[in-house]
């Protein structure tokens, strides 16, 4: 079902060799864990019914390799293959995001679109969660997260702790709470920044040792007994729902949780309840109810009013909407190339390796041979283009020689799959012991608008220097789109390169006036596109020809 959310817990933050993972899976899971994530990555032969983005060239009827061509398949859930053939919306329950995350950015200066807030406040064990559950099921959109309130109890001291096991710490209270944290991470996740979420363990009320990534939703639901609590938090929701239930159905609820699922005993229990829980709930959180836009009594039995919250939501998302290829097309044509393009010397060495892998009639293990050659070239050109000191060393026959040192010492690519991952092992070849990370964009085929499916970068990646790789860029949008990804994880604009064998010049163009200080590197430059944002005279699809998938063509 569309908005199902998986356990999402990653190593902890403190471990530099831990990566953050998130995943949209065919069932339109949202938030994998490295250990839950079992299948390979979303990859060209395993995503669904959408094609990567890179168009090819028009014209190019690519001649077939005499080896045996490889097939292009699709692995599709039940859910993928319902919602495949529909359109990005629709009546009444409409689908608004059907598969990847849309462009959360403009086209004009890559700035976002705040996610939408949503707040559920309401007394312990009232449904909250249940309620957050049935929003995000009848809002049938993948990119969702829930923050729980919880997650952020206070470390207990040596005192404390021993009170809280003899039920004796009231947890109810707003002190109980770290609530600087709290509010950081919501404006965080508010601003779209990736965010760290500590995970408290009930049983020995403790925070554990590794946190939860949280990064990239359309739609943030935030529950807890005191949601409505801080006055920097109402401000920052969109909307707020209080969950109105009754005390005696609250009360068994409780019970059966605490006793079953948290291993506490009854009497400690109704103790802690009728000590801290209830008048908790009279002393701070029923006057929250005053804050509330909407009050749901009977909690997730209440399907008027969450029919309400979800038809709002829906319009409030169709209203912060934006469509960014077609825009990037048209943009910025006529202005001079530049500043921030450095395209490699056009030497007749480049011209020749260009002619082998721009002609339709070249077999694939030329066009991979070759196209080896060219990344391996354009990889060091962008090396070139980092600081470097002077440095003086002593050569063996005992002379000094005064030569240059890079003065980056970490350095990341990062690949956009599929066609940017074949560029992987030049920058391995040429960094030594080089991370790499990945970030699958692909082209919605009812929008044509590109959509985030995938990624994986380091934790610590806002301490690297990154070589962001696509083999090709047309209009642009896919390297918007990644650039986006990188600052939204804190990587400094000036400290990305984006590398690439071939671009068209609107596609440079875009990606400069969105982030200036961007460093852009190609081995060529394309005038144009055409109306289908195909470069011309181009390579044809790069991806196709590299890995043999390219569709078959009538004699």
């Amino acid at each position: 079902m569309a908005g199902k959310l998986n356990k999402f817990e990653t190593p902890s933050s403190a471990s530099s060799d831990s990566d953050t993972e998130l995943a949209l899976e065919l069932s339109e899971q949202v938030f994998i864990d490295e250990d839950d994530y079992t299948r390979a990555p979303a990859s060209p032969t395993t995503v669904p019914n959408v094609r990567p983005y890179r168009p090819p060239s028009t014209g190019s009827n690519i001649t077939k390799s005499p080896r045996a061509r490889r097939v292009r398949t699709a692995s599709m859930s039940q859910s993928t293959k319902r919602t495949a053939a529909e359109s990005i919306l629709h009546a009444d329950r409409r689908t608004i995001y059907t598969a990847g995350r849309p462009p959360w950015y403009n086209c004009t200066g890559g700035q976002e679109v705040e996610p939408f807030l949503i707040g559920i406040c309401g007394a312990s064990a009232s449904g909250k969660t249940t309620v957050a559950a049935k929003i995000i099921e009848s809002l049938n959109i993948p990119w969702v997260t829930i923050v729980s309130m919880d997650s952020f109890y206070k470390v207990l001291n040596e005192k404390q702790h021993q009170a809280a096991e003899c039920n004796e710490y009231n947890f109810d209270h707003p002190d109980a709470f770290d609530m600087d944290l709290l509010v950081t991470v919501l404006q965080r996740l508010k601003e779209g920044k990736k965010v760290e979420v500590p995970i408290y363990n009930y049983v020995t009320h403790s925070r554990e040792s590794r946190t939860k990534t949280m990064y990239g939703a359309n739609v943030i639901i935030f529950e807890g007994i005191l949601a409505f609590y801080h006055a920097d938090v109402v401000r920052m929701l969109d909307m707020k729902v209080f969950v109105d239930t009754d005390a005696d159905i609250r009360l068994a609820r409780r019970l059966r949780r605490d006793i079953v699922q948290r291993g506490r005993d009854l009497e400690g229990v109704l103790k802690q309840y009728m000590t801290y829980v209830k008048p908790a709930y009279q002393s701070y959180i029923a006057p929250c109810m005053a804050h509330a836009d909407i009050i749901v009594p009977r909690g997730g039995e209440n399907h008027v009013a969450i029919h309400l919250i979800v038809q709002h939501v829906h319009k409030q998302l169709q209203l912060r909407g934006f469509k960014v290829r077609e825009k990037l097309a048209v943009a910025h044509i006529g202005q001079p190339l530049p500043d921030s393009l450095y395209v490699l010397k056009d030497t007749p060495q480049v011209q020749g390796l260009h002619t082998f892998i721009r002609n339709k009639d070249t077999s694939r293990d030329e066009f991979i041979f070759y196209s080896k050659r060219l990344m391996r070239l354009v990889i060091e050109f962008a090396l070139s283009l980092l600081p470097y000191s002077e440095v003086d060393v002593d050569t063996p026959q005992g002379f000094a020689y005064k030569g240059r040192k890079c003065d980056v010492e970490k350095i990341c690519g990062v690949s956009i799959l599929r066609a940017g991952e074949t560029m992987e092992q030049a920058v391995c070849d040429v960094c030594k012991d080089i991370r790499i990370g990945k970030i699958l964009i692909q082209t919605n085929q009812q929008t044509d608008e590109p959509e985030l499916y995938y990624l994986r970068l380091p934790k610590d990646i806002k301490d690297y220097r990154v070589v962001l790789m696509d083999a090709t860029v047309a209009t642009g949008a896919a390297a918007i789109m990644a650039i986006r990804v990188l600052l939204d994880h804190d990587v400094p604009e000036h400290n990305i390169s984006l590398v690439s064998l071939l671009m068209a010049e609107i596609g440079v163009h875009s990606i400069a006036y969105a982030f200036p200080q961007v460093k852009i590197i190609t081995s060529a430059l394309d005038p144009e596109i055409n109306e289908k944002f195909y470069v011309l005279p181009g390579i044809g699809n790069f991806g196709d020809r590299y890995f043999g998938t390219e569709p078959a063509y009538d004699e």
